[in-house]
């Protein structure tokens, strides 16, 4: 006896000990030493604006407040949150057909047959039993191992994904919240261009009524009032929809949002270092989130392969058993029977083949999509740094062009005051004005979102 239970143990070892199909290796992408960029000479430096906290790089206390709220309430976060635990427990469940299946439990039984005259008389009888009944699936060719090294990289894939999700929230977070800066300056700036042209319109209303002007500048002072008062419901409707926008994203109902330091008075990061491409693809959530998808692919085809191969299975049962309904738990009662049985697929129309070389066909199609990924992402780096140096210059001539068409118009309101032009060229050099400072209000916005958008392509936002 015990000579069979070693041989059983020493066979049942050497059948989970081997494991068809490919073990992963990470495809060769070829990275450039640095990003196409402005700072595409700088490849020794390490660092990168991805490897600061988001409260580092985001530093308005208000901004800050409301990341932490969505972070918590965010429902895309809870979703994915959840999609986590119910990958966990698809793991378990997996993991659990490596593994034997025991179940037992009493029975009673009772019969009783009428008997035939002049053969057999009639009898009855009742028993009880108590038997305990295994099997096992030997995991010998590795279809199990293999199906739990894709379940597992599946989850390793949520939680990437999760990750994305989050860095996802807080860039746009940070986006509307500095669009809704934005839209506050702008009706900052209307509401005070309005105030400045009317009192020039009461000024231009005084010099007509003394003859000094006509009523041609007045109608043209009116333009401009109404030119400024045109702007304010628009973007006060902006304001309210994009507050609506970050209620949606804390996970709340639309309500009012409070608002932190002015889009001017954003503190700029002390610089917007790349780093080295290479850091790229263990940075960025969807890039790691896409190989694990490869990983589970490449397992997959083991599984599949697997499938060619006999099954091999073991089954037993053990018990008591006791006619009458008598003692049941003495020696004599015992009962037992095993079984260890393969089954070869003969015949299938070539469906297990099939079956391999479509999951030989997944994997490369993952394998083609984890490249796409990588290009795209160094693709949104790229974008992100260009994106970054020209708003900036833009910002900075627009700051210039902004304070020219000032002085004009300072100059045109001299120059009419001293009647020395007309109304016309005041109304022109107004409107530039007032233009020229909506179109900084955008600069400094794009310059803004350059940030978060260079930050978002690094991989950066899921450290707390």
């Amino acid at each position: 006896m015990k000579l069979q239970l070693a041989t059983i143990a020493a066979l049942t070892l050497f059948l989970t000990s081997c494991m068809v199909g490919p073990n992963y290796t990470r495809p060769d992408v070829p990275t450039a030493p640095a990003y196409r960029g402005p700072d595409e000479t700088k490849v020794s430096d390490t660092a990168s604006l991805a490897d600061q906290k988001w409260s580092e790089v985001f530093k308005d206390p208000v901004l800050q407040q409301l990341i932490r709220t969505a972070l918590k309430q965010n429902f895309d976060v809870r979703i994915a949150a959840n999609r986590i635990l119910q990958q966990q427990e698809q793991v378990r469940i997996t993991h659990s057909n490596q593994l034997p299946t025991v179940s037992g439990g009493p029975a009673v039984n009772g019969l009783r047959q009428p008997g035939i005259p002049g053969v057999f008389p009639s009898y009855a009888y009742a028993d009880d039993t108590l038997n305990i009944n295994a099997s096992w699936n030997l995991d010998f060719w590795g279809r199990y191992r293999r199906a739990t090294e894709a379940a597992r990289a599946t989850l390793l894939s949520d939680v990437w994904a999760q990750r994305a999700v989050t860095d996802t929230l807080i860039d746009n977070l940070a986006t509307a919240y500095f669009q809704l800066r934005e839209y506050d300056l702008e009706l900052e700036l209307s509401k005070q261009t309005l105030a400045t042209r009317k009192q020039s319109l009461q000024l231009t209303e005084t010099l007509e009524s003394g003859g000094n002007t006509s009523l041609v500048d007045v109608r043209q002072a009116e333009q401009l009032v109404e030119e400024a008062a045109e702007a304010i419901p628009q973007t006060e409707q902006n304001i309210q929809q994009e507050e609506n926008q970050i209620s949606i994203l804390l996970g709340e109902n639309p309500h009012s949002i409070p608002r932190g330091q002015s889009l001017i008075e954003q503190p700029d990061p002390d610089s917007v270092p790349a780093g080295l491409p290479s850091q790229l693809l263990e940075r960025r959530p969807d890039i790691q989130e896409a190989e694990q998808t490869l990983v589970a692919a490449n397992a997959n085809i083991g599984v599949a392969r697997a499938q060619l191969f006999p099954q091999i299975s073991l089954t037993g049962a053990i018990g008591l058993e006791n006619i009458g309904l008598g003692n049941l738990f003495t020696w004599a009662d015992r009962s037992y029977n095993w079984t260890a049985q393969a089954t070869q697929p003969i015949f299938n129309g070539g469906s297990l083949r099939a079956n391999v070389r479509l999951s030989e066909d997944q994997k490369q199609q993952a394998v083609l999509m984890y490249q796409q990924d990588i290009q795209q992402a160094f693709r949104d780096v790229s974008n992100a740094l260009i994106a970054y140096k020209k708003s900036r210059e833009y910002r900075q001539h627009q700051e210039l062009l902004t304070q020219a068409t000032q002085e004009s118009s300072n100059l045109a309101q001299i120059r009419y005051k001293g009647g020395v032009t007309s109304y016309l060229e005041v109304l022109t050099n107004d409107t530039n004005y007032f233009s020229a400072e909506l179109a900084l209000a955008r600069a400094r916005l794009n310059e803004r979102l350059s940030i978060v958008q260079l930050y978002n392509a690094l991989g950066g936002g899921w450290q707390q």
